[in-house]
Order: structure tokens, then C-alpha cells, then sequence
């Protein structure tokens, strides 16, 4: 489809004057199809592309199912603070599930169509796991307040009740905010169908507007800045209180242990926030460019994959929790393998 200025030129004999029509695709002929960024058109570096990105996508899947499963099977870990963490777990699951198997088959067939449906669904759902991300570490924070800064009402005020609460107004809002971003989006109809990046990214997608609709996106990047900027005070404030209770505790051990609690939720965050907002507050260019690539990369890929890495780290109860788990496994494979040698 050419979405360019058509003119025709219409010659007139009797007035040996050339009429210049000028014909635009009429706004009701949308785009069906987008057309992705391409890695390379060499074939060798396209499978490269395919098996980097099949082992990114299956470290981070899983050490996130890792730990999922150890929370879910581990009753030592069935508390508020490794209930969030699971959510988040599954958030990750989901962010990098939405983007990064569609590049690895487009790589893998070369290929670098998506249809409009699947360009809609890849920018809601990923908009939904993103916005919620941010959404459970705000609340993340607040349990980690309440332990530390008031742990005599913990129990009282981070029940179970409490905290599927929570996290089903983490979800929701999610969802409304994702389906905001979305509508504003595609309200607007598109001069162009070839997106600058490995799946359908927001910015991009307005580089391709060709109307001022383009400004209801714009409004609800602002809104979403002041969300994000409350979320991120939020946290600040409350790691102000945090910080200057820990140091109070007379005990190193104390300390050492809320501290162990504290600092992976903050590591988490901070790469979250910082690579959202580098790669977001940008202006998006509208040619392929190889850091846009990579700053995508950054913020969709890096945080999930090093999330369960970061919890598990300095965590004593998540390594022992996945120790018991894959302990388990081992010994259920034993298990299968000494009867499939009977038999």
C-alpha cells in the first residue's frame, strides 16, 4: 500500500496546460498490517538474532517459573513480601512473553509482519504487564514499610484479605491504564506501516501518525509521568522512613537482615525506573536506529530476566526454597529413571 501524496497529471490538449490532481488516500483506508524492524537481511545474522533472543527469553521464563514455584510449594514463603514477589514474577512472565516470541518466529521465517489485531494486542498487553510492574513495587514498598517501620500491626494490616485486595487493584488499574494508552493510539490514523522496532512500541507508532489525534497519546504520556513521578516519590519517602528505622535497630544482625529484605525491592525499581525512562523520555527517531534497538532491549528484556536473580541473590529463604524445590525434581527424576530401567 502507498500511503504518499498521489498526483496525476492530466494533459488538455486545447489549453496545452497540465492540471495537477492531487489525490490522498482517504483516512477510512487503515492499515491492516505493520511491517517490524528487521534485524538484518543476511540470513546468518537473522538466525543470530533467533538464538540470542530464544536464550534470553527461556533464562528469563525460567528463572521466573523458578520462582513462582518456590513460593507457590514452599509454605516457609507464604507470607505478603514473597506473595508480591510472585505477582511480579508473573508479570515479568508475561511482559516478555508478548514481545519477544513474535521477533524470534519473524527471525526464524523471515518474516517482519504483524497484523493491526496483533500490533493492538501486543501494545495492550505489554502497556498492562508494564503499568502494573510499577503499580505491585508501590506496594511492594508499603509492605516493606509497615514490616519494618510498624511491625507490631503487621499482621493486622497486611493480611491475606488485605493483600489479594491489593493486588487485585494492581491488576485493575493495569488494565484501565493499558486500555487508556491503547485507545489513544490507535485513535489516529497511520501515513505509514513500518515500525522502527522489534514489536509495536508506543512511541514509534505515533512517529507514524498522520493527524493531530497523535495529541490524546501525548496527554496520556503526561498523565503517566505524574503517575510514575507520584509512584516513585512514594517510594522515596517511604524508603526515607525505612532507611532511618533499620539504622535504629541496636542489633547488626537486625539490620543486616531488614536491610537483606529491603535492598533487592530497590535494586528492582531502580532498574526498572531507570531503564523505562531512558529509553521512554527520548525523543523517538524515525529512521532504524541501533540504540533505540538497544535501549528496547534494556527496559523489555534485561529487568525480567535479572529479577529473580536480584530476589534470589541475597535472599536465605528464596535459596532455600529453591533448593528444596530443585532438590525435589532431582529426586523425582531419579525416581523416573530407576523405573524406567526396571522396565
Amino acid at each position: 500500500m502507498n500511503f504518499n501524496q498521489e498526483q496525476t497529471f492530466i494533459a488538455a490538449p486545447m489549453t496545452g496546460r497540465i492540471l495537477v490532481m492531487n489525490e490522498r488516500i482517504s483516512n477510512e483506508s487503515s492499515v491492516s498490517e505493520f511491517l517490524l524492524l528487521e534485524f538484518s537481511d543476511i540470513r546468518e545474522l537473522q538466525i543470530l538474532h533467533f538464538s540470542l533472543f530464544l536464550v534470553l527469553y527461556l533464562a528469563t521464563l525460567f528463572g521466573n517459573l523458578l520462582i513462582i514455584s518456590a513460593v507457590t510449594f514452599d509454605h516457609h514463603l507464604h507470607t505478603p513480601m514473597y506473595f508480591f514477589v510472585m505477582n511480579l514474577a508473573i508479570q515479568d512472565l508475561g511482559a516478555v512473553s508478548v514481545t519477544i516470541p513474535k521477533s524470534i518466529v519473524n527471525s526464524l521465517m523471515n518474516t517482519r509482519h504483524i497484523s493491526y489485531t496483533g500490533c493492538v494486542a501486543q501494545v495492550l498487553l505489554f502497556v498492562f504487564f508494564l503499568s502494573s510492574d510499577i503499580s505491585l513495587l508501590t506496594v511492594m514498598a508499603y509492605d516493606r514499610y509497615v514490616a519494618i517501620c510498624n511491625p507490631l500491626q503487621y499482621e493486622m494490616v497486611m493480611n491475606r484479605a488485605a493483600c489479594k485486595q491489593m493486588v487485585a487493584g494492581v491488576w485493575v488499574a493495569g488494565l484501565l491504564y493499558a486500555v487508556m494508552h491503547t485507545s489513544a493510539t490507535f485513535a489516529t490514523p497511520f501515513c505509514s506501516n513500518i515500525v522502527n522496532q522489534f514489536f509495536c512500541e508506543i512511541p514509534q507508532l505515533l512517529t507514524l501518525a498522520c493527524s493531530n489525534f497523535y495529541l490524546m497519546e501525548i496527554g496520556a504520556i503526561v498523565v503517566s509521568i505524574i503517575l510514575v513521578s507520584g509512584c516513585f516519590v512514594f517510594i522515596a519517602v517511604t524508603y526515607v522512613h525505612i532507611f532511618t528505622a533499620v539504622l535504629k535497630i541496636p542489633s547488626v544482625q537486625g539490620r543486616k537482615k531488614a536491610f537483606s529484605t529491603c535492598i533487592p525491592h530497590l535494586v528492582v525499581f531502580s532498574v526498572f525506573c531507570f531503564t523505562v525512562c531512558f529509553a521512554y523520555l527520548r525523543p523517538p527517531s524515525k529512521t532504524a536506529s541501533g540504540l533505540d534497538f538497544a535501549l528496547t532491549v534494556m527496559y523489555a528484556l534485561v529487568p525480567p530476566m535479572f529479577n529473580p536473580i536480584i530476589y534470589s541473590m541475597r535472599n536465605k529463604e528464596i535459596k532455600n526454597a529453591l533448593s528444596r524445590l530443585l532438590g525435589l525434581w532431582q529426586s523425582s527424576l531419579d525416581v523416573s529413571s530407576r523405573l524406567v530401567l526396571k522396565r
